[in-house]
């Protein structure tokens, strides 16, 4: 599958279709948030598959065990690919949701890319992201989840860690000369890919072109340059 995700952060159903119908060639994932969710049920969700298209359902399930686990199992009764719970639900949740049947992709969200240290200090975490998400992530692979969502700053560590089979999806995501928005810890495609990253998500920054479609094809030509960090 192509590695751009593209985030439908947009207001209304006629804006996500157009948004996918001009960058689809470049897209087979879509990224759902609550916002579209609790506009327009899950029927936003079935055209989109019904374009031919994977829906990343990012509500970001966070709950008692028997509860993540039962949203879980409803999630592909109306065509949802992938969803996201978050991992400091727990390994008893996240165990009840990767054994539910059926279920989608499961990919666990370690720390918010909006979140600087002072904010996870101010949380009574850690100050370190990568420490948190090192400690999420081994939490997450314990308990059977698919793969995880986790800053570029963390996903080299996290791919030694997790080791090739499970997933890494990394938002916060901007070519060189983009602004930041509200994300604290971003980096550019090529960053991402070098670092380990299987998907990378965009939202802001292609909703905001002027050509959208254009704009996803940098993103895949950055994601496709071969220099690496180090």
């Amino acid at each position: 599958m192509k590695p751009l995700i593209v985030a439908l952060d947009v207001e209304t159903e006629k804006e996500a279709l157009a948004l996918i119908r001009a960058t689809k060639k470049f897209v087979d994932i879509y990224k759902v948030g609550p916002g579209l969710i609790l506009r327009y049920g899950p029927s936003i969700i079935k055209k989109i598959t019904s374009a031919r298209r994977k829906v990343f359902l990012d509500l970001k399930f966070h709950d008692i065990p028997s509860t993540v686990a039962r949203s879980v199992k409803e999630a592909p009764k109306c065509g949802v690919f992938s969803a996201t719970v978050h991992i400091s639900a727990g390994e008893n949740a996240l165990r009840m949701a990767s054994q539910a049947k059926p279920r989608p992709k499961l990919w666990g969200v370690t720390v918010l890319t909006s979140l600087s240290e002072h904010d996870l200090l101010s949380l009574g975490f850690p100050p370190s992201p990568l420490e948190q998400a090192v400690r999420l992530a081994t939490i997450a692979k314990g308990a059977g989840i698919d793969g995880v969502v986790a800053s570029v700053g963390e996903t080299a560590n996290l791919r030694k860690l997790l080791g090739p089979q499970m997933t890494i999806i990394t938002p916060g995501i901007r070519l060189p000369d983009d602004s930041l928005g509200d994300q604290v810890r971003i980096a550019t495609p090529q960053h991402a890919r070098s670092a380990g990253a299987n998907f990378i998500v965009v939202g802001r920054p292609i909703i905001e072109s002027d050509d959208p479609a254009l704009f996803a094809a940098k993103m895949m030509r950055d994601w496709s340059k071969k220099d690496s960090i180090h």
